[in-house]
């Protein structure tokens, strides 16, 4: 009864998480209707990104005990197709500058999660470890993913 129960949850945060995924598919329809990028900022796909890369490397074996997360990183690896699709589509209609920033940006996550996998890989020797020090590190990537859109809001604030 109780694995029933656990096994429905996780199925249901798993759709609800796929949502939240593909929520900008709206705002990238209207860049793509209106051939630009507009005030759009890309911070918040590049920062989601990064929580999906991370939260799906703490779901492999090597962090987890075996494939016990196995749906997390497949959820995960659903949300890095949909913000990869998002930020090609952002280079796409985006002026130089913001080309030069966003490739810059993705660089630098994708440096910080070498890091973090080869941390979580060699110095650390427990699962326990490993989970703990990337899940930390996890959390933090969500708290920068769910609060990267209040950067809009306080830049429509300051600039009324």
């Amino acid at each position: 009864m109780v694995t029933s129960i656990r096994v429905i949850v996780g199925i249901i945060g798993s759709a609800v998480c796929v949502l939240l995924y593909a929520v900008p598919i709206l705002t990238f329809k209207r860049i793509i209707k209106e051939a630009s990028v507009g005030e759009f900022s890309c911070i918040p796909y590049i920062l989601t990104l990064f929580s999906a890369l991370t939260w799906g490397w703490y779901g492999f074996p090597v962090v987890s005990y075996g494939w016990e997360n196995l749906s997390l990183s497949g959820t995960c690896c659903v949300g890095v197709l949909f913000e990869i699709s998002f930020i090609s589509i952002y280079m796409w209609f985006a002026p130089r500058e913001k080309k030069k920033f966003v490739v810059l940006m993705v660089s630098l996550i994708l440096a910080i999660l070498c890091m973090v996998v080869s941390f979580s890989s060699f110095i650390f020797h427990t699962h326990h470890m490993r989970k703990l020090f990337v899940g930390s590190i996890g959390i933090v990537t969500s708290m920068s993913m769910y609060s990267a859109p209040l950067v809009a809001v306080v830049s429509m604030y300051y600039q009324l």
